[in-house]
């Protein structure tokens, strides 16, 4: 496992990131237990570094994972909040550092941003976050984003230290601009001393009949510290370990994550309300006829709309 210097900061990782979002409520809602299994396996192959978020709900798997672990002082920690003020980003913190057991976290991020805009928007959660990291609560702060302009917004306010993008050899999943407008960006980013660590390389699952293409083109961009990819079993992680070592994935083991693939599952009693539509940051999701449509072509399965349903019809299967 090769390991970066992140942007900047003083923290070291792995080159791969062991993405918790699909073993959490929103996707795959693994027991704790078999969750904690399938990080250990990604810790023992190498893997340091762990991205999750308040609205995961994934802390206990991971809490479980690192009291198993020998060297769990190792292992880097990101997670984020959507917290906007000082008594959100505060909560969001405390909830981190107690769920996790933990006296810091490595990296706490502002949840999907979108532009200078909203990251202005949410400057008092940022002020929040720059005084922890001042008393050792957290190391670096930083956003994740979608969008282009969230990532060329982060890279130039100097208190971030740390730019998670959605970025894939297609595109898809960037809101404003193509594949080649985003790598401007995080090259623009990186430039400005940010750490970079890239989320989506499969494009929510939609590229895994092509994923030594989809990994090596990521692979590709030195400016790309970490890739966070999405794991819910032990093949998964064994492959993308040796997705990420440039090494040779047998088809067996290919097969074995061909048969968990993933779908948006919207059920009958779907009331309508589109509540689901206003959160879908992908624009996959429209009401036809009074009901939610999938538009599986745009769709990454974060789960995210499942969440903001009133009537629990929306989920990730």
């Amino acid at each position: 496992m090769e390991y970066r210097q992140l942007g900047a900061t003083d923290i070291r990782v792995s080159r791969l990131c062991f993405g918790a979002l699909t073993i959490s409520p929103l996707q795959r809602n693994l027991p704790a237990g078999e969750g904690a299994q399938v990080i250990q396996r990604a810790m023992d192959l190498g893997v340091n570094f762990i991205d999750t978020s308040q609205f995961y709900r994934v802390y206990p798997p991971i809490a479980l994972a690192l009291k198993q672990y020998a060297k769990k002082d190792e292992v880097v920690i990101a997670s984020k909040s959507y917290a906007y003020d000082t008594a959100g980003m505060k909560a969001a913190l405390e909830e981190a550092l107690r769920e996790l057991d933990r006296d810091h976290i490595d990296i706490f991020l502002l949840h999907e941003q979108e532009s200078s805009l909203t990251i202005r928007g949410h400057w008092e959660a940022v002020e929040y976050l720059l005084k922890a990291k001042e008393r050792g609560l957290v190391r670096a702060i930083g956003i994740s984003t979608h969008r282009v302009a969230g990532v060329r917004a982060a890279a130039l306010v100097p208190e971030l230290d740390v730019v998670s993008p959605l970025i894939n050899y297609t595109g898809i999943g960037i809101i404003d601009g193509t594949r080649d407008d985003m790598v401007e960006a995080i090259k623009f980013a990186a430039a400005c001393g940010k750490g970079i660590y890239g989320m989506k390389p499969f494009g929510g699952g939609h590229l895994m009949d092509t994923i030594e293409t989809a990994m090596e083109f990521l692979l590709n961009l030195q400016e790309i510290d970490s890739i966070a990819v999405g794991m819910k079993s032990i093949p998964e992680v064994e492959m993308n370990v040796r997705l990420i070592n440039q090494e040779v994935v047998p088809e067996e083991l290919k097969e074995a994550t061909k048969t968990m693939g993933r779908t948006l599952h919207i059920d009958d009693w779907c009331i309508g309300c589109g509540a689901c539509v206003a959160r879908c940051s992908s624009q996959a999701l429209t009401l036809e006829n009074g009901k939610a449509v999938v538009d599986p072509s745009r769709c990454v399965f974060c789960g995210y709309c499942g969440a903001h349903c009133p009537e629990f019809a929306i989920k990730v299967i």
